[in-house]
């Protein structure tokens, strides 16, 4: 097995391995513990990085600029503009996500 082979493989065992989480996570509808795995699965800095891409996907939401943002957070406007990417997309995850939680915000 080459090199290309074994990326490849392990790409895919990687996509279903994410996969297979968020289908056990959609089981689930406790908040605490998917905060506690969470907390189990991520160390403090990734789960800092995590909590950050949300946010700035938010701010990025209320109209707040890249480099406020930057400024605020202390990020690199290079991930920011990734999310700004993301969000700008026609069936964007992020704003799938954002209307959701403006639902549950509006009950």
């Amino acid at each position: 097995m080459n090199s290309n082979e074994t990326k490849e493989n392990n790409d895919e065992v990687i996509d279903q391995t994410i996969r297979e989480l968020c289908r056990i996570l959609k089981k689930s509808d406790d908040e605490n513990f998917i905060y506690d795995f969470f907390k189990c699965l991520f160390t403090p800095p990734e789960l800092k990085d995590f909590a950050n891409r949300w946010l700035l996907v938010k701010e990025l939401d209320k109209g707040t600029t890249q480099r406020e943002i930057a400024k605020k957070y202390g990020m690199s406007l290079c991930k920011i503009t990734r999310g700004s990417r993301e969000l700008a997309k026609a069936d964007s995850a992020f704003r799938k996500l954002l209307d959701i939680q403006k639902a549950q915000e509006d009950r």
